[in-house]
């Protein structure tokens, strides 16, 4: 089973990067460093959103691994709840619940309340396939078309995120956002060239898109 490369977090004890790995890795690292020196500024970012994450660090090592479980455990454990799950008739309602019963199994459909326009309804309803299915379709093509956008849009706010919080207080932080969000990278790297090696090391990591696609083995 894959699990998607940016379900990973990064440690800081104050502007170096001492460890990385999976939450539990991250949280032993965390640990240690504190009990190494319980006055250092400790903190676990994040990976994916560049947002610094608390964790329970009570216990050992052990403690903190069944605390924690690795993705891809978690991620096989709800692929064995899912084999067991009944399967579903098609629904093709924007609200209620989909009848149960014999049927082609459940592909996470959800239904929930859309608020539309009666013009929008009219169109739907002339539609192949109904209102739920001309929707899924016109999210899709939107999606796809603005895939590109997105990916750029969460790389900035992720790497803004952590910039925030580990170079707030360092030179030329508000020129080196402007550049960010300007997705000029060169600019970027100049702006940033004086701040700690392993910063600007983790923050050009987080301008990138590609850990916000697909999966690694």
């Amino acid at each position: 089973m894959s699990v998607p490369s940016s379900l990973g977090y990064t440690v800081f004890r104050d502007k170096r990067r001492i460890a990385a790995g999976s939450l539990a890795d991250a949280a032993i690292a965390f640990q240690q460093a504190m009990l190494a020196d319980p006055s250092a500024s400790v903190l676990i970012f994040d990976n994916l959103t560049g947002d610094t994450r608390d964790v329970d660090v009570r216990g050992t090592a052990a403690d903190i691994r069944a605390r924690y479980p690795e993705p891809a455990a978690v991620l096989a454990e709800g692929a064995k709840e899912a084999e067991g799950a009944e399967g579903a008739d098609r629904h093709d309602g924007l609200s209620g619940d989909a009848p149960k019963g014999r049927g082609r199994p459940k592909l996470g459909v959800v239904a929930r309340e859309v608020t539309l326009l009666p013009r929008h309804w009219d169109w739907l309803a002339e539609q192949r396939g109904g209102a739920s299915v001309a929707l899924r379709k016109l999210i899709d093509e939107a999606r796809r078309n603005n895939a590109e956008r997105d990916l750029q849009r969460r790389a900035q706010e992720r790497a803004y995120s952590f910039m925030s919080t580990m170079a707030g207080d360092l030179p030329q932080f508000e020129e080196a956002s402007r550049a960010l969000f300007a997705h000029d990278l060169d600019a970027l790297k100049l702006r940033i060239a004086e701040w700690p090696e392993d910063v600007r090391t983790h923050l050009m990591r987080l301008t990138a898109t590609d850990d916000l696609t697909g999966t690694t083995p």
